[in-house]
């Protein structure tokens, strides 16, 4: 059974940083896509970034190009996300997700908060 469990958020003032790390486990995730997505409060959920498994190209939503950065350690089945210049609006619940290559997000983590205040 795939597992994955975000950890990283929390509160943080705007221009400031915050690290998201994602842990999969239940399977080989070497040819599986890895992103995240987040929903605020009376949002729809959407797209923030994600990182290809063979090629590791990346790939980012406008509101939150050149400020963060998405990275993944196959040999840990672990993916981060590197957030700088934080945003009130950035203020989400994220979500870590993986799906097989060509197949869409399968699976989704229970999210973790981040509120970043101005």
């Amino acid at each position: 059974q795939v597992q994955l469990v975000e950890s990283g958020g929390g509160l943080v003032q705007a221009g400031g940083s915050l690290r998201l790390t994602c842990a999969a486990s239940g399977r080989t995730f070497s040819n599986y896509n890895m992103g995240w997505f987040r929903q605020a409060p009376g949002k729809e959920r959407e797209f923030v970034a994600a990182i290809d498994c063979v090629s590791a190209s990346t790939n980012y939503a406008d509101s939150v190009k050149g400020r963060f950065a998405i990275s993944r350690d196959n040999a840990k089945n672990t993916v981060f996300l590197q957030m700088n210049s934080l945003l009130p609006e950035d203020t989400a619940v994220y979500f870590c997700v993986t799906g097989l290559r060509g197949q869409g997000w399968n699976y989704w983590g229970q999210g973790t908060q981040v509120t970043v205040s101005s």
